[in-house]
C-alpha cells in the first residue's frame, strides 16, 4: 500500500487525511458526508499502518485479526472504542461490512510476506480488495444507486491502485516488494523478480507501459459510469479520478529509467481541478 507519510494512529481522521488528494476531494462534501468519508479513511490508514509497519508478520497479522473482530462485533451492536466513529456512517449510509473485511483480507495480503510479482489474478484481486473495497464503500456515501457504484468502485479503485503501483516502485523495492505483475514482466523479457533487479532492468519500461494500459482502460471506463450518473453523486470521484490521472501522466512523461524522481501534483494544478469538478 502507500506508505509514504503515512500520520499517526493519534490523529483524527481529519488531521490523518490532511494534504492528500483524497482530502482535496473530500472537502466538497456536505459535512455528513465528508464526515463518513474520514471515518472510513481513518480506518483505511490505521489496517494499513498495520500491514506496512516493521513488527514481527505474526504480530501484524493478530493486529489485523482484531480489526477483523471489532468489525464484525460492530455489525452485531458491540461498539469497541476503535470502531465507535464508524458506528454513525455504517447505520446511516448502509456500509456493508463485507467491504471493511475485504479491505483487511488486502492488507493481510502484505502481511503474510513481501508480495514479489504476483499474478496477474492475484494482483487483480489485491486491487479489489485494497481499493475498489473502499470505492463500494465510498459510493454509498456519496448517494450513488447500486449497481453504478460497483461498476464505479470497480474501474476507478482499479485505475487508483495500478496508478500507487507505478507511482512507489522504488518505495515498494527498498521493502522488498514488487506489484509489477509477472506476466507483464515475462513479456518485457524480464526473467527475475528480485525487486532491485527488475527496476536496474532495460525493459523496465515495457513492464511498466502495460500496467499503465491496463489503468488507462480501467480510467476511461470509469469516466463512463460517472458521465451517466448524477453529477452531484461523482464530484469526489471526479476529482480523485483527475489527480490520478494527472498522477500518471507525469509519471509516463518522466520515465521509468533511474533516477525516477517523485512525482507531485502543484497546488496551483489541484486547485483547478477541484474548481472544474466541484461547482
Amino acid at each position: 500500500m502507500d506508505a509514504a507519510n503515512l500520520p499517526t494512529a493519534t490523529q483524527t481522521a481529519p488531521a490523518r487525511a490532511s494534504g492528500s488528494s483524497f482530502y482535496t476531494a473530500m472537502r466538497i462534501l456536505p459535512r455528513e458526508q465528508r464526515e463518513a468519508m474520514f471515518e472510513i479513511y481513518g480506518f483505511c490508514r490505521r489496517v494499513d499502518d498495520i500491514a506496512d509497519s516493521d513488527i514481527p508478520r505474526e504480530e501484524r497479522l493478530s493486529q489485523l485479526a482484531q480489526w477483523r473482530a471489532d468489525v464484525k462485533a460492530l455489525y452485531q451492536g458491540d461498539v469497541t472504542p476503535r470502531t465507535a466513529g464508524l458506528a454513525q456512517p455504517v447505520r446511516e449510509f448502509g456500509l456493508a461490512k463485507e467491504d471493511f473485511l475485504a479491505l483487511i483480507d488486502g492488507m493481510e495480503m502484505d502481511a503474510f510476506g513481501d508480495i514479489r510479482a504476483p499474478s496477474f489474478a492475484t494482483l487483480d484481486l489485491y486491487c479489489d480488495r485494497v481499493a475498489s473495497a473502499v470505492g463500494r464503500l465510498s459510493v454509498r456515501v456519496f448517494g450513488m444507486e447500486d449497481d453504478a457504484g460497483r461498476t464505479l468502485s470497480h474501474h476507478l479503485g482499479r485505475a487508483l491502485q495500478l496508478t500507487n503501483i507505478l507511482r512507489d516502485l522504488d518505495e515498494d523495492a527498498a521493502v522488498g516488494r514488487l506489484y509489477l505483475p509477472l506476466d507483464e514482466l515475462l513479456h518485457a523479457g524480464i526473467q527475475t523478480t528480485d525487486p532491485q533487479a527488475v527496476l536496474a532492468h532495460p525493459a523496465l519500461g515495457q513492464a511498466c507501459a502495460q500496467v499503465e494500459a491496463r489503468a488507462r482502460t480501467h480510467f476511461v471506463e470509469a469516466g463512463k459510469v460517472m458521465a451517466r450518473a448524477p453529477r452531484r453523486a461523482v464530484r469526489a470521484p471526479r476529482i480523485m479520478g483527475a489527480v490520478y490521472r494527472c498522477m500518471l501522466d507525469r509519471l509516463v512523461a518522466r520515465g521509468w529509467s533511474a533516477p525516477r524522481h517523485p512525482i507531485r501534483i502543484p497546488r496551483a494544478r489541484l486547485l483547478w481541478i477541484v474548481l472544474r469538478h466541484a461547482f
